[in-house]
């Protein structure tokens, strides 16, 4: 396991210490873990472009931003730092990208998602409305800038579309396959 995947393990590793200082309410020491845990994700993404990237990796990498983030909006939501709405927003399209993820392999479809401008972007605000919520929390000022939250908003959503549309072409693509070797075998007999 190569260094860039230890990274990705220690961002895994620092979720639960995030939380359990956010809910002990040590918003200082929160603000830190989680800015650590966003370097690392740098740092993966750095080292794994320079000594090429891993199976582990490509599978460990996206899952630990989802695990970090995710957890990241709940608690957050929970202690009223962020609106509920944002976590609804960022969760919904990540339940439904799980969800569409699983049907595209249930039908037979490969999938090898590549991260897009507009992903990059959507995770890119989430973690600045993260790390604004934080702010905001430990400097005891209120909500995290509405800017943020909606360009975190926005590009969340078209993120989510444009994966959907990914998803989709993905799934044509296998049943048009399919048909065709359907019509093969039909010419056979």
């Amino acid at each position: 396991m190569g260094l860039a995947n230890w990274l990705t393990v220690l961002r895994i590793v620092l979720i639960p210490v995030f939380v359990s200082l956010m809910v002990y309410r040590k918003p200082g020491a929160g603000l830190l873990v989680f800015a650590v845990a966003a370097l690392t994700d740098l740092l993966d993404g750095w080292v794994a472009r320079r000594s090429g990237p891993s199976r582990l990796g490509a599978f460990l990498d996206p899952m630990a931003d989802k695990l970090l983030l995710t957890a990241s909006f709940v608690t957050l939501t929970y202690l009223k730092i962020l609106p509920f709405w944002i976590a609804a927003v960022v969760i919904s399209r990540d339940v439904i990208l799980v969800v569409g993820a699983l049907l595209i392999h249930m039908l037979g479809g490969r999938l090898h998602p590549r991260p897009t401008l507009t992903g990059k972007l959507a995770t890119f605000f989430q973690v600045l409305t993260v790390l604004s919520g934080l702010l905001a929390r430990y400097f005891r000022l209120p909500l995290a800038p509405r800017s943020i939250l909606w360009l975190a908003a926005v590009f969340t959503v078209l993120s989510g579309l444009q994966y959907i549309v990914q998803g989709m072409r993905v799934l044509n693509a296998a049943h048009g396959v399919d048909r065709e070797a359907e019509r093969d075998t039909t010419y056979v007999r």
